[in-house]
């Protein structure tokens, strides 16, 4: 068993919530309380009410999430907003949530986590948003191929690949989550061979156009790195198991 607000403490400090710039609708740190207690945390991508029903059939008490409840802005307390937050109080289920900052932690981080799982080395942080950079680039020689292929089992899923650039990477540049949009910039920067977990269907022209390999493996899939290693961090901090709750989107 272990204080809520000492674990909340340590991961604000740990993530440095309050230094890294996010959309305020992210609301990152603390945004249910419980008890003051934990036992079990959970890691989830999303919260919903599926995850959350699923979090207390675990006996979770500390839900951690890379997307939080407030992402559609300010709302009234009824229908599906009213239904979550009565999960979680019915079940004394405490939620943290943590964008940007675990998107650009560079041991916890979704971008810095798939890297180590791709086996690339020497990374160095680009692409600018909110103030600070929250991606990361390798210089590194790979057959295209190779690297679709390790991308695949990292992932353990399906690549949606748009081979437009050199058959051997020069650059290769991680944004995970949804920044296939960000094309053009991340072209920018020197980056030949872009992995990213979605884009619009633009983004494949564009690819074309700037004669570069795009790599798409998912939102969700990029993005579980990080609540895992963060949860993973944490249990073995304050000495309590810890569960994944798997929740695919299908994007």
């Amino acid at each position: 068993m272990a204080s809520l607000s000492d674990i909340v403490s340590y991961t604000n400090d740990f993530l440095r919530i309050r230094e890294v710039g996010d959309w305020d609708n992210a609301l990152n740190g603390l945004q249910i309380e419980n008890s003051g207690r934990v036992t079990k945390i959970g890691a989830a991508v999303d919260v919903s009410t599926r995850v959350l029903e699923a979090a207390a059939k675990q006996d979770v008490d500390l839900l951690i999430v890379h997307h939080g409840l407030f992402w559609p802005g300010l709302q009234p307390v009824t229908g599906i907003l009213r239904r979550q937050l009565n999960v979680a109080f019915e079940t004394n289920i405490a939620l943290y949530s943590a964008h940007l900052p675990l998107d650009l932690h560079p041991q916890v981080g979704n971008n810095a986590q798939l890297a180590a799982a791709l086996g690339l080395k020497s990374n160095q942080p680009f692409f600018e948003e909110k103030g600070q950079m929250i991606g990361l680039k390798a210089r590194t020689s790979w057959l295209r191929e190779e690297l679709d292929r390790k991308l695949r089992k990292a992932l353990g899923g399906p690549v949606k690949t748009f081979m437009f650039g050199p058959k051997k990477t020069g650059a290769i540049g991680i944004i995970t989550g949804g920044a296939g949009s960000e094309i053009y910039k991340v072209a920018r920067e020197g980056v030949d061979t872009f992995i990213t977990g979605e884009a619009p269907h633009w983004s494949a022209v564009a690819a074309d156009e700037l004669g570069m390999n795009l790599l798409l493996g998912g939102h969700y899939a990029t993005e579980v790195f990080g609540v895992k290693a963060v949860a993973a961090h944490l249990s073995k901090r304050f000495n309590v198991p810890c569960a994944f709750i798997d929740c695919p989107t299908g994007m």
